[in-house]
Formats: C-alpha cells, structure tokens, sequence
C-alpha cells in the first residue's frame, strides 16, 4: 500500500501547473465568448422586436399641420421617432409641415403646387372637420380613412380688455344673439355702453375661417327643436332662417379682413372700441393663446385681446386627424399614418398638445403664461351639423350678400339615367341638389340651361331659365329643374362657349359671375377641346372675369380636359363617386368666392 502512495505522490510532483492554467484560460475566454454572445443576440433580438429590420429600408410619413398645432406635432413626431416605427419592414421617419389648411384643400382638389409648397402630405392634421367635409364633397376618393379627433378647442370671442369685461358685466350674451345684436346701430348700449355704437363681429369667409363657420352654426342653432342644433338642411330654407342669415351676413363690416389671423391683429394694433371698424372676432381658444403669446408673429402684442366664452351652446373645433388616399400614398405610408395617430391620442402626446394650448381628456394641464384666456370649461357644447349641410351653411352665407351671379349648365344625355346610388338615376339627384339651392338660396342671381345633341333645332344647349334674381323667380327656377330630362348625346363643349359668351355679354361688375357644369359623360360631338379653349379665350375681356367651375359625376368624364378648363378660367373641378355627392359638392363650389 505504501507502493502505491508513493507513485500517486510521484505522479503530482511529475505535472506542470502552467498546461492547467493555460486550459482553464481558454475555457474562461471559450465561455465568455459565447456569452458575450448570447448577450448580444438576446440585445439584437429585442432591438428587432422594437424597430424590426427595416428590410424595405426607410419610409417618410409626410405630415401637413394647421398653424395652430404644427409645433406641437412636431414634438409628438420627434417622440414618435425615438420608439424606431416599424411598418411593413420599413424604418418610419415623419416630416411635419406647417401649411394653411385652405392651401392644403386647394392643393389636393385644384392641383398641388410642389415647388411652391413641397411634396404632397400622407395625413393632415386640420383645426375642424369642416375641412375634411370640404375635401369629400370635392373628391371624397382623397379621404384614406375617417377623421379622428385628436383635440379639442372652442370658439371664443376675441375683445379689447375693456369690451370684454363689458360683455361678462352686462346682461347675458349667447350666440344666438348675434344677428339682433351686430344689427343694431346701439349694440354695445345694451352693454352699459351706447358711446361705443354699433356692437360688430368681424366675420372672415366662413369658407376659408372654421371659427366664423361655426359662429354661424351657433347663431343659427336657435331655430333647431331644443336650440342647441344641430342645424340642418332642411332647417336653412326656412324662411326665418333665411333671414337670420340674411341679417348676420349684411352686418359684417366692409373692413374684415380676409382671415381670422389678419382680423385679430388689426384689432389688437387699436385700443379704442370700433377703432378699426369691429369690436371683436371670433377665434379658436389655441389660436388667441397663440396670438397674445406671440407664438406665430413671433412677438406678442403690446396688450393682449381677451376670450369671451358665449352662453348658450359652445361651438367647439374638434382638430381631426385626416389620413388621406392618392397614388402617392403607399401601403407604408397609410398604415403608418394609423399608427401615429394612435400615438398621438396616448397620454404622453396628448400633454404635449395640452401645454399647447389645446383641450385633451388625459388632462387639465394648460400653458403658463396665457393671457386674455381664461380656459373656462365648457357646460354645453354644440351639436355640429352634418357633413352636407355645413356645405350648405356656407354656399348660404356666400349667396347671402347679393354678390353671385350663377348659370347652371346640366347634362341631359342618356347615361344621366344611370344608377346614380341608393335606387336613384343620376338625374334625380342633380335635380334634388338643384332644388335645395334654389330653396336655400337668400339672394343673388341664378339662371339654367341644359345641354344634349338636338335639343333645339341643330343647337345642342337650350336656355330653360334666364339668368335673374333668385327672389324673383324661385319658383320659375324650381319648375325648370323639374323639366331636366336625359335626352341624347353629350355636347358640352359647343354648349359651353354659347353660354360664355352670353355670361360676358351680360357680366355684372362687382359680383362674381360664374358658370356652374354638372355632367357625366365624355364631349362626343360638336367642338373639339381646341376649339373650345381658343374660343374662350376669343371672347375673354378685361375686367368681365367668368369662372367655369364643373362637377364631373361617376366614372366616365375626362377629367384632365375637365381639370385644364376649370383652371384657366379660375374656376374649379369636383369629382363626385354618384348622384349622392353632388348636393354637398354643389353647395362647396358656391360657398367658394
């Protein structure tokens, strides 16, 4: 036994320490590579999990924002960027403009002018729904989704500090007071203050300022069953309504400027009460917290205006966003639009949009400093109208005021039988539509004429109501759109040029005078499109200025030619999908001045 733990003692002794170290270094390096390893895939795996592998490499979501939530977009899109968006294996970078939502709209209807304002938008961020309701009754094939609102901001009415406390001081001020009120040649009497005269609201185009157009909403809503609207259609040809209208559009001063931003500043550079010719406007909360802080001009004015919230129902802006469709939108770009406006409605980004300014559910939080705005809740909110009818509200308002002078040209060819939507031929909803304007209408001029081969004798267009005061002649333009018929061929332009002619032989200077086109089917005889264009611009004269604007319905229309004449004579193209568009995309067009 001894023997044998004499040789185990032989064999340690005969073996070197440093092969043992040597071995056991390289199983400490063997091991900490593969751990080093796993690591790094466990890390590459989540990052691919978070921002994917962006195979199809990287995808831009344009972005255009109204001014009034462009910054604060922006800083929800550079959050956004921060998580790495991944959709369809495409890395998302976001680019926000700040682009007036009339630009916008006139862009994507009339033709976007990319060297003047960069490269079409995949989604819009606009200050009220009404703007979308204006791109559908254009081309309603524009719109990729459904608008979402993202926040919030109500309509106020914007004073000098004195007029303001004057207005909370005295008796009780509701919307629906506006067209007694801004009639009166005492209003601000009614304030404690008759040495100011004449209470007026400066009321920039309803159709290109969304706080006017819901002031107007508001104004009107009293003549709705429970006064808090919404109002309707139906509603606006009711002849106390017409003259609601009637009053509120007669009483805006001649000096309102074109745009509410123009209107507040104007009315901020004056102190004194009327000074420039309107003692308030009316304005979305955000953009008076942004007018008095300075945030677009760049400096705040010396005094701010204050923020008169009215009694009664609250017209309230919803700021939806609006993904939109086109060629130019991929498959990348419209699901990525999805998902950032679900990024925007989360807590985080919706206290961004609230310290600029806007209303959000997820909190009460508001910028510091603010003045003027006093951020009062908001009790009773109005009901807005319908798509088609806030059309209506402003081709109401547009005709309101005596200015228009409109010829309707309509397409009685055969395939105006056509199905038109809902069991209805395309005619039947031209007619509707037409009979609803005449209805509404307050005041202006409107005429008809209707077009198809053989209609009288070899002319292929026939005069069915000379062009004359709609208060004059409702009834006789409501009769002549009963007798449209579809007849035979479509010869439009033949047609058109006899009726342009007679619109610059009877042009009425001061007003604008316009030729409205609804068809539905390709020019198939008569002049050439050549022959048409030199024509109109044989007969054109300075200073007798007529817009050919044209309402392409279905399928079938050319419309590039179509596009190319509205255009040169500074009119418009609308597209509608059938029958059922053209009633709002009529009122649209006219509310356009």
């Amino acid at each position: 036994m001894s023997r044998h733990r004499a040789l185990r003692t032989k064999v340690r002794r005969g073996i070197a320490k440093w092969p043992v170290l040597i071995v056991g270094l390289v199983a400490l390096l063997v091991l900490g590579w593969l751990g080093y390893s796993w690591v790094g895939g466990i890390v590459e795996r989540r990052a691919a999990a978070q921002a994917g592998d962006c195979n199809e490499g990287e995808a831009l979501l344009r972005v255009a924002a109204t001014p009034s939530v462009a910054e604060a977009i922006k800083q929800v899109a550079e959050a956004w960027s921060a998580q790495r968006p991944v959709v369809y294996d495409h890395c998302i970078r976001t680019e926000v403009q700040s682009i007036d939502s009339e630009v916008v709209l006139a862009g994507l209807t009339q033709g976007w002018d990319t060297a003047a304002i960069g490269e079409r938008p995949h989604a819009w961020v606009t200050d009220s729904t009404l703007w979308a309701n204006r791109l559908s009754a254009q081309n309603a094939v524009l719109l990729g989704a459904a608008p979402e609102s993202i926040a919030t901001s109500p309509v106020l009415l914007a004073l000098h500090e004195d007029a303001a406390q004057a207005l909370q001081s005295g008796s009780a001020f509701r919307w629906t007071d506006l067209p007694d009120l801004t009639g009166a040649t005492d209003g601000w009497g009614r304030f404690g203050k008759p040495e100011w005269g004449r209470f007026s609201v400066a009321m920039p185009d309803p159709a290109t300022n969304a706080a006017t157009a819901m002031a107007v909403q508001s104004a009107l809503a009293g003549a709705s069953p429970d006064g808090k609207g919404p109002v309707t259609a139906d509603m606006l040809a009711l002849d106390p309504v017409k003259s609601t209208m009637s009053r509120l559009a007669s009483s805006t001063p001649a000096e309102t400027p074109a745009g509410t931003w123009e209107a507040l500043n104007l009315l901020a550079d004056e102190q004194a009460v009327n000074a420039v010719g309107y003692s308030a406007v009316p304005v979305f909360e955000v953009d008076l917290y942004r007018h008095n802080t300075g945030k677009d001009s760049g400096a705040a004015p010396l005094k701010p205006l204050y923020g008169v919230a009215a009694g009664g129902p609250t017209p309230v802006a919803d700021f939806p966003f609006v993904p939109l469709a086109g060629d130019w939108v991929g498959e990348a770009q419209a699901r990525a639009a999805q998902a950032f406006r679900e990024f925007l409605q989360e807590d985080a980004p919706q206290g961004i949009l609230a310290r600029a300014g806007l209303r959000v559910e997820a909190t009460t939080e508001r910028p510091k400093p603010s003045p003027g705005v006093r951020w009062a809740a908001v009790t009773d909110q109005l009901a807005p109208a319908d798509s088609n009818t806030t059309q209506q509200i402003s081709a109401a308002w547009a005709t309101a005021d005596d200015g228009q002078v409109v010829t309707v040209l309509v397409d009685t060819s055969k395939s105006m039988e056509e199905p038109g939507g809902e069991g209805r031929s395309r005619m039947d909803w031209v007619r509707q539509a037409l009979s609803g304007q005449v209805n509404r209408s307050v005041s202006g001029s409107l005429g008809l004429w209707e077009f198809s081969a053989g209609l009288d004798g070899d002319k292929p267009y026939r005069e069915l109501v000379p062009t004359g005061q709609v208060a004059t002649q409702r009834q006789a333009l409501l009769d002549g759109v009963a007798r449209l018929e579809p007849r035979s061929a479509t010869q439009l332009y033949t047609s058109l040029l006899a009726l342009y002619e007679q619109r610059v032989r009877g042009h009425e200077a001061g007003k604008l005078n316009r030729i409205v086109v609804l068809t539905d089917g390709v020019n198939d005889g008569g002049l050439t499109f050549d022959e048409l264009t030199g024509g109109l611009a044989a007969l054109e004269q300075g200073g007798k200025d007529v817009a050919v604007s044209i309402i392409a319905i279905g399928p079938d229309p050319e419309r590039a030619p179509l596009g190319e004449l509205a255009r040169s004579t500074g009119g418009t193209l609308s597209v509608v999908e059938d029958g059922r568009g053209v009633d709002a995309a009529l009122a649209q067009l006219l509310s356009t001045t």
